[in-house]
């Protein structure tokens, strides 16, 4: 890239900022990934690009700066895509990751394997302040990775439905997956590769 790029990763959850740093990795050195201190806005979208314009929307409002945001989530076949983008709080609010993915493996208890087919999927959303109070530039881009959901849970590398997901491809879970392998194959990192061009472009441009 032609000149250094920063921007706010619009996010409080300490493991996506981890997991966006091993996938930037040296795919675009000249760019430096701020943290983002402001309020959460209220992701009351209904569909994960939606979500995730919210949260870049408001990152680049509070900040003034050029704003990255992801929405993710896991979609299961067999229940028309749920949990979707109510993924991070299927077990109800507050209940947290491991409920979450105890609740999913009991709605599949009397699934068989061949129907329990579902993909992670990812919206990261750009949004690039207007000058001078002008419209703001917006871009998404999207990831989706394949696989199914296995009966039990395995692995301690990665967080949420990680331990059940079966990646298309693998023998074992994403979270048995080491980070390097996980963060080539990823949604987000699927997602982040059809977003270089496009920060490129802001780079080179502004």
């Amino acid at each position: 890239m032609p000149q250094p790029l920063e921007v706010v990763l619009a996010t409080h959850n300490a493991h996506k900022v981890a997991e966006f740093q091993h996938i930037l990795g040296d795919a675009l050195p000249g760019l430096i990934v701020l943290p983002y201190d402001g309020p959460e806005p209220v992701e009351d979208g209904t569909s994960f690009d939606e979500n995730a314009f919210i949260k870049a929307r408001a990152a680049a409002s509070h900040t003034g700066r050029i704003a990255l945001a992801d929405d993710s989530g896991i979609a299961v076949d067999v229940m028309g895509g749920s949990p979707g983008i109510f993924s991070a709080r299927w077990a109800g609010p507050g209940r947290g990751a491991e409920a979450n993915l105890e609740l999913l493996l009991a709605q599949l208890g009397d699934i068989r394997d061949p129907h329990r087919t579902a993909h992670f999927h990812c919206t990261i959303a750009l949004v690039v302040p207007g000058a001078a109070g002008g419209e703001p530039h917006e871009f998404a881009a999207v990831g989706t990775w394949p696989g199914r959901i296995a009966t039990e849970r395995a692995g301690v590398n990665g967080f949420g439905y990680d331990p059940i997901f079966l990646p298309d491809g693998f023998d074992v879970s994403a979270a048995e997956l080491a980070p390097e392998v996980k963060n080539a194959h990823s949604h987000r990192a699927r997602a982040f590769r059809a977003l270089l061009p496009e920060l490129e472009r802001v780079a080179r441009f502004g």
